[in-house]
């Protein structure tokens, strides 16, 4: 009872006095408070971490099919490494001079902090940090550099998190993927071929701690900026590798006395590589869904098809001045170059100076000009079953207010195919267009990715209202050199992801566009264009075929808006363009398909040198070669004379000068008082027998030669006479 009297008075007494109650209540509420922050602290974490900041951007590779570096893209260049790959004296030296407790605390060393603190009131300034690697790891991916509390207890809350749901040995993997060695170099695999050229796991002891001497100030001890102070760095990793016995101290002195050791940077600048990157990105876009920006951080191995020695040919060709003429500077180019067999992208140029960003003109749209004869004529009507040397008409004609002339306003009425493409023939290529069809011309287009709106004849001669790029053009050519196939250009043989794994391969599109004799005939005829046509310009000595297109300029008469020409070679199929990005008054051309034929053949030539490009074409084994021109002779030498002998005592005898060329046929006429007759024959031969010539009185004759291909005549010869008075 005493007990409870004496509670009894103590609770009176506090009522009495309330500032205990609130005392008792303050330090309630400060004791909740701590405990709630407390736990908030060790729990909260997961506010602050985002998992996908954990998967750190790294940077595409770009190899060629033989393990060539190509390119890169990245958005920070880093090569991510597994724990695995990275030598145990390459993470110690880390380890020893940013965080020796690393493996003992949980995210926060408590007693780095003490002591940070302890030094830091001794000075009256901050002269010790106490950041953990997890703590670093934590500011550079979750975190501003703003310096508060607020910012430092949300470090420790992420690196706490971080401590809870993952293994050292993954933090430390992420923290040196992560770290910063200036230059934009990111993460110790990169920083090991930048500095030292060589794969991380091949990293020396005094290498290694010189990347780990750079993490407290990447510039300020950058061999490259202050190799007095990188050195002085590194001795002193060395040293704390020494003091965690790591290192025995006669050997932490020998590794003092070594060089830094680091490579000379190469300065050597590869300004040709953009314009193939540019297509390798936009291919990784639309056909396997590869954002370029995924790109940039996704870390993927991207295997092309680029011939490096022929990317760095036709750009150094390019940068002739000599190929160039226009009324002001800037004239700009493209070129494409595409294995014939395969379809796979050996070489792009998409400008004379392009970088990434600009336009690329290998695949902006110009106007073709006569490159399309080809594609929307000639292939077509041969695969229609239009022969190389049937006639077509060669005269000005008006189709319903659509007038064709040709460029040298020459007209012969009449040519064969393989004449109209060997000297471009405008009139020709037209009508033979009018008796196909534009439609007909149109599906055969649509077959080869050629989708045009346009409806009229002009189609013929690449009038469009939109044009063709580069690529365009030299997939279509390609039909003629691959059996009249298609194929899509690509250059992109396989993409692997960050880990290894194959996740696309290259899978191009084909289809049959022409026959095959089509495409071989139609080839052969490109060949005579190179040979004896608008194509000689220049000078290659292996086979080459193709054909030239000019387009006139619009504001400038008599001078050309477009210069292309379009090859074939056993090897590979090309496309050159050159021309104005802006095509007004101010700007034209002032040579035509010449320098774009020029400027191929110097390409080729440089190519040649290195890889010897094949010296002839391959007649298939399905199909019949193309029979040659036959050019017939005018014969102004007819002589008869009499022949005695035989079971007929006398004959006739005519004779002349004729080319070796026995598929010529000499058609022989009579003339007499009833007229003109043809008597007879002969094919290849130079003379001709009358059987039964006159004896009393005299007859006359000439020859006319006969082109069984064309079904033409030539000009008949001299008149003779053949008589015994004479």
């Amino acid at each position: 009872m005493e007990k409870l009297n004496r509670l009894k008075d103590c609770v009176i007494k506090v009522v009495k006095r309330p500032w205990i109650k609130w005392s008792a209540f303050v330090g309630l509420s400060i004791l909740i408070l701590s405990v709630v922050g407390f736990l908030f602290i060790i729990y909260g974490g997961g506010l602050i971490v985002d998992e996908r900041d954990l998967v750190l951007p790294a940077t595409t590779t770009v190899v060629t099919e033989d393990g060539e570096a190509a390119g890169r893209l990245y958005t920070e260049n880093r090569q991510l490494v597994e724990f695995n790959q990275i030598p145990e004296h390459v993470w110690q030296a880390f380890i020893a001079v940013e965080d020796q407790r690393f493996y003992n605390h949980a995210g926060v060393d408590f007693r780095a902090v003490m002591r940070a603190v302890y030094r830091d009131v001794i000075a009256f300034d901050k002269v010790e940090g106490a950041s953990t690697i997890t703590q670093q790891l934590a500011k550079n991916l979750f975190l501003d550099n703003q310096q508060s509390w607020m910012r430092k207890t949300k470090e420790v809350m992420a690196s706490i998190y971080l401590e809870r749901h993952y293994t050292k040995n993954e933090i430390l993997t992420l923290y040196l993927n992560q770290v910063y060695f200036g230059q934009g170099i990111y993460g110790v695999g990169t920083a090991a071929h930048y500095f030292f050229d060589k794969p991380i796991d091949e990293l020396s002891i005094t290498e290694g701690a010189l990347l780990a001497g750079m993490v407290k100030g990447p510039n300020l001890y950058s061999p490259y900026n202050n190799e007095e102070l990188a050195l002085e760095r590194r001795n002193l990793v060395l040293g704390q590798l020494q003091r965690i016995d790591y290192l025995e101290t006669e050997e932490m002195l020998t590794l003092q006395g070594r060089t830094l050791n680091v490579i000379e940077q190469d300065q050597t600048d590869v300004p040709w590589i953009d314009d193939y990157l540019e297509l390798v990105i936009r291919e990784a876009e639309s056909l396997y869904q590869i954002s370029r920006e995924e790109l940039q951080r996704g870390g993927y191995q991207i295997t092309v098809y680029m011939d490096t020695t022929a990317q760095q040919h036709a750009y150094e060709q390019i940068q002739d001045q000599q190929f160039f003429h226009g009324s002001q500077d800037n004239v700009e180019a493209a070129f494409v170059m595409i294995d014939q067999e395969t379809g796979q992208l050996k070489a792009v140029i998409g400008g004379r100076d392009y970088a990434i960003g600009d336009q690329h003109r290998a695949l902006s749209l110009h106007q073709p000009g006569s490159v399309m004869k080809p594609l929307a004529v000639y292939g077509p009507a041969l695969t229609e079953g239009y022969q190389p040397y049937m006639l077509l008409d060669d005269s000005k004609q008006d189709y319903d207010g659509y007038t064709v002339r040709n460029i040298d306003e020459q007209y012969q009425g009449e040519v064969s195919m393989h004449e109209a493409v060997t000297v471009s023939k405008n009139t020709s290529a037209v009508w033979l267009l009018d008796q196909l069809g534009i439609e007909t011309s149109k599906q055969y287009l649509s077959k080869m990715n050629i989708t045009l709106p346009d409806e009229g004849l002009a189609l013929g001669l690449g009038g469009l209202t939109d044009g063709l790029t580069p690529i365009q053009v030299a997939e279509g050519y390609l039909t003629f050199a691959h059996n009249g196939k298609w194929i899509s250009a690509h250059t992109i043989a396989k993409i692997e992801d960050r880990h290894g794994q194959v996740i696309a391969e290259a899978a191009p599109v084909t289809e049959q566009v022409f026959t095959e004799q089509a495409a071989w005939d139609m080839l052969r005829m490109l060949e005579n264009v190179v040979e004896e046509g608008t194509g000689q310009a220049g000078e290659f000595s292996k086979a080459l075929a193709g054909k030239t297109g000019t387009t006139q300029h619009p504001h400038a008469l008599g001078y050309a808006k477009d210069a292309w020409f379009a090859g074939i070679t056993p090897d590979y199929v090309t496309a050159a363009w050159i021309g104005y990005d802006v095509s007004d008054a101010e700007h034209y051309l002032t040579k035509g398909s010449q320098s774009a034929t020029e400027l191929t053949k110097s390409i080729l030539n440089a190519i040649d040198r290195d890889q010897s490009l094949t010296a002839t074409f391959t007649v298939p084994d399905q199909v019949e070669d193309l029979a040659d021109p036959i050019e017939l002779p005018l014969i102004q030498d007819i002589q008869a004379t009499y022949k005695w002998g035989g079971w007929r005592l006398v004959k006739g005898e005519l004779s002349w000068s004729a080319p070796e060329d026995e598929r010529i046929i000499y058609q022989v006429y009579e003339v007499n008082e009833q007229g003109e007759e043809q008597i007879g024959q002969v094919e290849g031969e130079a003379s001709f027998t009358i059987v039964e010539p006159p004896v009393f009185g005299k007859s006359s004759y000439y020859i006319v030669p006969y082109n069984p291909l064309t079904g033409q005549s030539g000009y008949r010869s001299n008149i003779v006479t053949l008589s015994l008075s004479d």
